[in-house]
């Protein structure tokens, strides 16, 4: 039975890739990267920096190729026309600043020739209303604080209408409140919409609090060393979380698996 038969979305199969490092030799950043994603799921990708995960995304969507392996979606393997079914969400909004804030969420609409202008717009306002920034559709980016910019940036991804969401640490640069409030956000957001995302983070909490499963990785090189469930009820708030017992538990299963010293992790929250 095919993955697609078992009701995964997407699949990553034996996926390794290397870059030339120090006098020609190759290093190896992924190796043998295999793992599912069912259509509704949240996907959390947890490891330690360097270990692959933002690579690993990247060759999800396309932007760089695998040495080996193959990334299937809806049961074909992705090329250009399964791209255009996902969207992806970067650790910087990149708005462009003489644009406004809806005309920013259109910029990759523009390239969907199928889609009138009038259409444009109304997916950018439906994507900014359902992040809570219609009423500065108007306004350049500028006059935004970063956490509404980087909501704008998750907008631009909505208005594409993806069957899956890429997303690598977006509220990673953001102070703690707006990351907290963001969160929050993200959580009820893709309960009301059922999509289907996988998200990088080194986060412990975020992941938690998100996901229905975890993926976590280890280095040198980068190979999926456990999957997680997330037996947590929905809706999920943070400090409800934080507390309950199957939380606690995989917190604990996390910082085994990965090597982590429980004070260290205490300290920082997540895995620098």
């Amino acid at each position: 039975m095919s993955a697609a038969d078992n009701g995964c979305l997407l699949e990553i199969k034996d996926i390794s890739k290397s870059f030339e490092g120090d006098k020609g030799r190759r290093n190896l950043i992924l190796d043998d990267i295999s793992l599912q994603v069912c259509k509704g799921e949240f996907v959390s990708i947890l490891g330690a920096s360097g270990c692959g995960k933002t690579t690993l995304l990247r060759i999800i969507d396309g932007l760089i190729e695998s040495d080996s392996g193959e990334v299937i979606l809806e049961g074909e393997r992705v090329g250009p026309a399964q791209r255009r079914r996902m969207a992806f969400v970067f650790q910087d909004s990149n708005l462009l600043p003489w644009r406004s804030v809806q005309k920013n969420v259109e910029l990759n609409l523009e390239a969907m020739k199928e889609l009138s202008k009038a259409e444009r717009s109304e997916r950018a306002i439906g994507a900014l209303r359902l992040v809570g920034l219609e009423e500065v559709a108007s306004r350049p980016p500028y006059q935004l604080s970063g956490g509404m910019q980087q909501r704008v940036g998750v907008a631009r991804a909505l208005a594409r209408q993806p069957v899956v969401f890429l997303m690598d640490e977006p509220f990673g640069h953001l102070d703690n409140f707006t990351r907290e409030r963001l969160q929050q956000e993200m959580s009820r957001l893709i309960e009301r919409i059922g999509a289907t995302v996988v998200f990088v983070t080194h986060d412990i909490d975020e992941a938690i609090l998100l996901s229905d499963k975890i993926v976590l990785m280890r280095s040198n090189p980068g190979q999926v060393s456990r999957v997680l469930p997330v037996d947590l009820p929905r809706p999920r708030w943070k400090y409800n979380v934080r507390a309950h017992p199957t939380a606690l538990a995989l917190r604990e299963s996390i910082v085994e698996e990965l090597g982590l010293r429980i004070d260290d992790w205490e300290e920082v929250g997540g895995i620098q």
